[in-house]
C-alpha cells in the first residue's frame, strides 16, 4: 500500500458536486435506486460525519457521508456511501475515512453505526453481521453490518431499519 499525504475535512457545500461526481464514478448514476437511498430521502446527513479526503494538490481522493436512521425506534448512524477515486484505490484512503468516522461518531455521542457492505472487508473495523436488523429490500441480509461504539449498543436492538422521518 502506497502512503500519501491526505487531509481529511468535513464536507462543505462547495464540495457537494465534486463528491456527487465521485459517487457517480464509483457507483454509477443508478446508485440512487438502491434501497438505502430510500432511508436518506428528505433527511439531512450528519454534517460532522460527512468527510472528504484530499491530496496536497486539493484533489478529491475519497469521501464518505453518514445518515441518521432508526432501528426498532433506536437511533443509529447509517454509514455510506464511502468512495475512493479509482486512481487512489489501494492507498488506504477508505481506511482513513472509516477510522475517522468511527472516532468522530463516538466523540459526538453516537452509540451504534451500521452499513451495507462486505463483511470480510469491514470486519477489521469491528463490524459484524446484524442478524436481527433488516434493511429495506432487496438488500442482502448478509451485508447488513454494525459496530457498537459503546459496549452493548446493539444488544436488544432488532427489526427494520427506518428513516429518521418515520
Amino acid at each position: 500500500m502506497r502512503q500519501t499525504a491526505l487531509t481529511l475535512a468535513i464536507e462543505t457545500p462547495d464540495d457537494w458536486w465534486e463528491v456527487e461526481a465521485l459517487y457517480d464514478l464509483c457507483f454509477a448514476p443508478g446508485r440512487s435506486a438502491l434501497s438505502s437511498y430510500r432511508l436518506r430521502e428528505g433527511v439531512t446527513p450528519i454534517g460532522p460525519l460527512c468527510l472528504t479526503a484530499r491530496d496536497t494538490d486539493g484533489i478529491l481522493a475519497g469521501a464518505v457521508r453518514n445518515w441518521p436512521v432508526r432501528v426498532d425506534g433506536e437511533q443509529a448512524v447509517l454509514l455510506g456511501p464511502i468512495a475512493v477515486h479509482p486512481t487512489r484505490q489501494g492507498e488506504g484512503v477508505a481506511a482513513l475515512l472509516m477510522q475517522r468516522c468511527l472516532a468522530d461518531a463516538r466523540n459526538l455521542g453516537w452509540s451504534r453505526l451500521m452499513l451495507v457492505g462486505d463483511a470480510l472487508y469491514y470486519r477489521r473495523f469491528g463490524f459484524e453481521r446484524l442478524a436481527d436488523v433488516t434493511m429495506p429490500p432487496p438488500t442482502n441480509p448478509d451485508r447488513v453490518l454494525g459496530v457498537a461504539l459503546e459496549q452493548g449498543a446493539w444488544l436488544g436492538v432488532s427489526g427494520a431499519v427506518t428513516s429518521i422521518r418515520d
